[in-house]
């Protein structure tokens, strides 16, 4: 036999350096086999068959699941063991009910299913923490504080702790002691380094990121660990335009790790799916809320302020400023100046003269005059002595000004331009002092 040929002079990135990814263990494939299961038998779960709803179920799978990333982040732990927890807590809800117990399988909180499965990932993957440690973390993460002080003698301390130290047996028997399980996470750092695609960052972290949220769904249940992996590797390299080179043969890459292409396509639609449902959850909202406010069929979102006021674009700030001195400061003038009773929390409604209220519709039938002035008629103009440069027009937008019409400021703004227009009275300036925005015009 020749003796291997030296290879100190290649570089790093030299195929002759790069180590081709395992082979599966045949037995970690056959017994990973007898937990792959089909999309009906994944509706058909036990806790479906005791009364949950599809949804309502996946939706609990994934609470388990953020519990046991929430957990692994407090204690630092790596992802492989996030990962086999997680893959633990999939399998046992295939054979166990959250609804009701079944013959040995008592009935179980999904955090506390959730905590089992982290406790004997972290022996597994030899990554233990201590009992204290993980109690006290299960505790703060239930409770969603992570900052709680928990006392080794408080009730709630021992509660976890009996129920980690009673239900290990179960969870071992649910799982038929099968816990040897293949991470896709450690098969695709082989396969990147095995293509030399392990230092494009963007590429590693797409499928890095493809497989962990893959923990979050079924996908373990569905197809191989390393189908993921590969999966993870494929839908990286396509988002990114990154071309594997193909084996020895002329076969593709996919095919060189013994993985058929319908089999990762198949894992690429299923995450999609995953991903379209979440966006949809999340834009559903405003999506339900806008499509609803067309609708009127009175649900609680169709009745929100917000979805019945039109949305109106706000004024320039030279045009805000003059309605605030012509309509913001005559009405706190007159709320102040005239009696009347409150009507929807903030407007008076009038009182005449002999102390009765009027309606709606007699307000609505009064002349202009009245309605501003509480029935008083507007006050004579004295035009004796004024000016021949004004005229009968400008007193009359000087009167307007007074009391609350609002394009009468912007007309005085203009005329103040031109040149025409006397200054304004000392009532003029006053509503301006108490504009909205705190300013004084000039």
């Amino acid at each position: 036999m020749p003796p291997p040929s030296k290879t100190d002079h290649l570089p790093p990135s030299h195929p002759a350096h790069r180590q081709r990814p395992r082979s599966p263990n045949r037995v970690l494939a056959e017994a990973e086999a007898q937990w792959i299961f089909t999309e009906a038998e994944l509706d058909n779960s036990p806790t479906i068959q005791d009364g949950m709803s599809i949804v309502e179920e996946r939706e609990t799978r994934a609470k388990g699941i953020n519990f046991i990333a929430s957990v692994g982040v407090m204690l630092k732990l790596p992802q492989i063991t996030l990962a086999t927890a997680a893959i633990y807590f999939q399998r046992y809800l295939m054979r166990g009910s959250l609804k009701k117990a079944r013959g040995d399988m008592p009935k179980l909180h999904h955090y506390q299913i959730a905590a089992i499965s982290l406790f004997l990932a972290t022996k597994v993957e030899e990554s233990s923490r201590a009992l204290k440690e993980m109690i006290i973390a299960f505790c703060r993460v239930a409770q969603k504080n992570p900052n709680l002080l928990i006392d080794d003698q408080s009730k709630d301390y021992w509660k976890w702790k009996d129920c980690i130290l009673i239900h290990e047996d179960v969870m071992l028997e649910t799982l038929c002691f099968d816990l040897t399980v293949e991470s896709p996470h450690r098969q695709l750092f082989d396969l990147l380094k095995c293509y030399g695609v392990e230092h494009n960052k963007r590429v590693r972290n797409a499928a890095w990121a493809f497989i962990t949220d893959g923990n979050n769904t079924q996908l373990c249940l569905l197809i191989s660990s390393r189908t993921i992996a590969v999966a993870g590797v494929y839908a990286a390299c396509r988002s990114y335009g990154v071309a594997l080179p193909d084996d020895e043969k002329g076969r593709p890459w996919w095919e060189a790790q013994g993985v058929r292409l319908r089999d990762v396509r198949r894992a690429m639609e299923f995450m999609e799916a995953g991903y379209e449902e979440t966006s949809n959850k999340i834009n559903g909202i405003i999506a339900a809320v806008v499509q609803g406010a067309g609708k009127g069929s009175g649900s609680e979102g169709e009745r929100s302020i917000y979805v019945a006021s039109p949305f109106v674009m706000p004024p320039a700030d030279g045009e805000r400023r003059a309605s605030n001195a012509s309509s913001i400061g005559e009405k706190r003038k007159r709320d102040d100046a005239q009696p009347g009773i409150a009507i929807n929390g903030d407007d008076k409604a009038p009182v005449i003269g002999n102390g009765t209220v009027e309606t709606a519709a007699q307000l609505s039938k009064r002349p202009r005059h009245e309605e501003v002035t509480n029935g008083q008629p507007p006050p004579q103009i004295e035009l004796d002595g004024l000016g021949a440069e004004h005229d009968f027009k400008h007193e009359e937008e000087r009167l307007r000004v007074q009391h609350g019409d609002h394009q009468a400021e912007a007309v005085q703004k203009a005329a103040h331009a031109n040149g025409t227009l006397a200054p304004p009275s000392n009532a003029a300036k006053d509503d301006a002092e108490v504009s909205e925005e705190g300013e004084v015009e000039e």
